[in-house]
């Protein structure tokens, strides 16, 4: 634009110049001059008044041809594509980086380690380990329940508890799944009274050792870790307890959820806003079904690869689904160990 600009500056400035110089050579030339009348003395003719003011240039041309065409000429337009925000997480730019630092780790080291848990360890035990960390949760489970006036369920709750702590051999085999008790096993704890009881989940964060979670996510969940220690005392309130039952509880659902990272860091355009959205619908369901509302279904997910315009696949569903609660939310059964290679029943830090 400097360019054209100083363009027109000259070629203005060139033609007004240019009439000037023409219109002066014009009035010169009109005046007249009588011949001498003798050879001493010459009297010159009186030549009249020069205009005091040029010509006035009524149009100039606003640019030479090529200039002109340059001007007409369409400019490339770039879109940068940037993430909505969400009210959900104010603190995006703080949680991105985290998940971005943890996502590094956990594919040089956790994810190795998790996949090796899984696929190294004997199936009966690696399931036997599962089903007694389930067991020692099902205190915590019946505590909630009552405070949600739902004693149905923290009957059966409590019940499973007893059965397989003693024929299940402390939990290391869930008997009362099956026949004749068909009691399952239900996901429960003081985050969920907290949602029951109408308490907003608050902030939207992402944390090691954690992943995905919320304010009011991360307060219910030290108060499960705390109830059993202060409750029942030794071991549980022992560190060289809590931290081998954490770090197999971690790798079991880390392996379990493998399938769904991968999708989400390969099929999504932004795994970060993905995960977030995964983990905001299923809570949210997981509360409707315990206050008996239903979950109205997830927006489309935008970030995802396919076209937009395109219908969505048959086999391959959004990375958010809400209806996840069907398994493993209050008041339904929990997946079993044959279908828990599909459906986690918790969100891993990765």
């Amino acid at each position: 634009m400097l360019g054209k600009g100083f363009i027109l500056g000259v070629s203005a400035t060139v033609l007004a110049f240019a009439l000037a110089t023409s219109s002066a050579q014009s009035a010169d030339a009109s005046v007249s001059v009588d011949p001498v009348a003798n050879s001493t003395a010459a009297t010159p003719a009186a030549a009249p008044p020069l205009p005091t003011i040029a010509p006035t240039v009524t149009a100039l041309p606003s640019a030479p041809p090529s200039v002109a065409a340059a001007q007409d000429e369409p400019e490339d337009i770039v879109v940068t594509a940037k993430r909505r925000a969400i009210a959900a997480d104010p603190l995006e730019n703080i949680n991105e980086t985290s998940f971005e630092v943890i996502q590094s780790v956990d594919k040089a080291f956790v994810g190795p380690v998790a996949i090796a848990y899984r696929d190294k360890l004997p199936g009966p035990l690696r399931k036997g380990i599962r089903h007694f960390l389930s067991n020692i949760g099902e205190p915590i489970a019946f505590v909630n329940f009552i405070l949600q006036h739902k004693f149905g369920k923290a009957a059966e709750t409590f019940g499973r508890f007893g059965i397989n702590s003693t024929i299940g051999v402390v939990g290391l085999i869930d008997v009362a799944k099956k026949k004749p008790f068909n009691l399952p096993h239900r996901v429960n704890g003081f985050a969920y009274t907290m949602g029951y009881y109408g308490i907003k989940s608050g902030p939207y964060l992402y944390l090691p050792f954690i992943g995905p979670t919320t304010l009011r996510d991360v307060i219910g969940r030290l108060m499960d870790l705390s109830l059993i220690p202060t409750v029942a005392g030794p071991p549980f309130n022992n560190i060289f307890y809590a931290i081998p039952a954490g770090v197999l509880s971690s790798l079991d659902d880390r392996a379990e959820f493998d399938a769904e990272l991968t999708r989400l860091r390969t099929e999504t355009k932004d795994p970060y806003a993905a995960l977030r959205a995964y983990y905001l619908n299923k809570r949210q369901a997981e509360i409707d079904a315990l206050r008996g509302r239903k979950t109205p279904p997830p927006l489309p997910d935008p970030l995802a690869k396919a076209d937009a315009s395109a219908a969505p696949s048959q086999d391959k569903p959004n990375i958010a689904p809400a209806a996840d609660a069907e398994k493993s939310e209050i008041g339904q059964q929990e997946a079993g160990p044959a279908e828990k290679s599909d459906q986690p029943k918790a969100q891993p830090q990765g």
